[in-house]
């Protein structure tokens, strides 16, 4: 009796995995070609943005054709990646449309300088294909959740280049004390393919150099301490300031265009007066700030520009400018109090980005992928205190918290 139970249970075991198997091949695959093309795209729009600097003027004209595709496909009003949470959490139906609308637009804001990132975009776009590979199977709704966490995850891992972080965050950002375990073998192959595939095509993925590790120690490990009490303070106040700028838009101006009109200007108006370091994904701020390098107030910068885009309509996302106001916020704690800024940068840009996720293990995933092992201790203290002390903020509102961060308790609330 107990002989057979177990090979049933090994059989279909041997099933699941081989079925999977090979539907993330083909997920990894698509999402990694799609993925690679974005990714140029972005590049490119970059590219343009950096060599004429009249493209910051266009702003207006970039943020009428977002509004005008969006309306073309009725994805006015489309909640972005929260909708793709929700599609998962609550059987939230995801059109096709959405695709496009976010490919075009990420770019289109990419070209001239909106401060949004990209990996926001990657994963509704992954989002999107899990769906139409769902329908195309035929799955029912169990298997087609998994097919979107696990299209997101190999998004995710195509233009960000960090596998591991995209797999456990695909896994992670649904439901916060439950992760997906059921979806980790789409998830890790789709990333991990995804990744390869556009690193053959040439996309690879960002990578930094910490200038000093020091021996982890009571006196620096207080210092660690501190920062990511403070991170996760900072990326409190970087939800409520995301969220309460884009209901102050949209409370003031009902008209859609005029609204991201209004972005624009104030973003162009930002540039003049603050310079044009801030606009954009901002890898470029993280790079002065793993350097020792970024200004006192630059994390604070970057979050006013970023709020105003992305509160106005611009699209691409909130992760990349989020390790960008870490990044530099982390470099200013260095620098104030003589620790290590180019440490702090790295490890106050993962506080302040699992303070905004609440993905305590694709945070330690993407602080390896980024920066190596050598600084673990110090990624680890500031991780688990900023993921604690963050509260249930995010900036994801559809994201759910199953149960509580201190207490072992099911809370089953969403977040603020």
């Amino acid at each position: 009796m107990y002989r057979s139970e177990t090979h049933t249970a090994l059989s279909k075991n041997i099933l699941y995995f081989l079925r999977w198997t090979a539907i993330s091949i083909v997920m990894g695959t698509v999402c990694g070609l799609i993925g690679t093309v974005f990714g140029y795209g972005v590049i490119y729009a970059q590219r343009l943005f950096k060599t004429y600097s009249f493209m910051l003027y266009l702003m207006p004209v970039a943020g009428v054709l977002i509004v005008l595709l969006h309306q073309m496909f009725h994805e006015i009003g489309n909640r972005g990646t929260n909708l793709i949470l929700e599609s998962i959490s609550s059987n939230e139906k995801i059109h096709m449309t959405t695709l496009p609308c976010i490919f075009v637009s990420t770019i289109l804001s990419q070209a001239v300088g909106a401060s949004a990132g990209k990996e926001g975009a990657a994963l509704q776009i992954g989002g999107c294909i899990g769906n139409y590979l769902g329908d195309l199977f035929h799955m029912d709704e169990r298997d087609k959740k998994v097919m979107i966490m696990s299209g997101m995850s190999g998004c995710f891992g195509a233009i960000f280049g960090t596998p591991l972080a995209a797999a456990m965050f695909g896994i992670e950002v649904i439901s916060i004390g439950v992760a997906y375990y059921a979806a980790l073998v789409p998830c890790v192959f789709a990333s991990f393919i995804g990744a390869q595939i556009s690193g053959a095509l040439g996309l690879h993925g960002e990578a930094f150099q910490i200038l000093h590790v020091p021996e982890f120690s009571l006196v620096p490990a207080l210092y660690t301490v501190g920062l990511g009490l403070a991170c996760a303070l900072l990326s409190v106040c970087f939800c409520i300031l995301l969220h309460e700028t884009q209901h102050l838009y949209k409370k003031k101006i009902d008209n859609v265009y005029l609204r991201i009109l209004v972005a624009a200007v104030l973003s162009i108006g930002l540039a003049l007066v603050f310079g044009r370091d801030y606009c954009g994904a901002g890898f470029n701020l993280v790079e002065q700030a793993v350097e020792g390098d970024a200004g006192y107030l630059a994390f604070f910068f970057k979050m006013v520009f970023t709020a105003v885009a992305l509160g106005g309509g611009f699209k691409g996302g909130e992760i990349v400018p989020t390790l960008a106001v870490g990044s530099t916020f982390g470099c200013t704690f260095g620098l104030l109090t003589g620790f290590e800024p180019s440490l702090c940068a790295a490890a106050g840009m993962l506080a302040t980005f699992v303070g905004v996720t609440n993905c305590p293990i694709a945070t330690m995933f993407l602080g390896f992928e980024l920066f190596g092992f050598e600084a673990m201790p110090y990624f680890a203290v500031a991780v688990a205190i900023s993921f604690t002390l963050s509260g249930y903020y995010g900036l994801y509102s559809s994201q759910k918290f199953t149960y509580s961060k201190t207490k072992t308790e099911f809370i089953n609330r969403k977040a603020h």
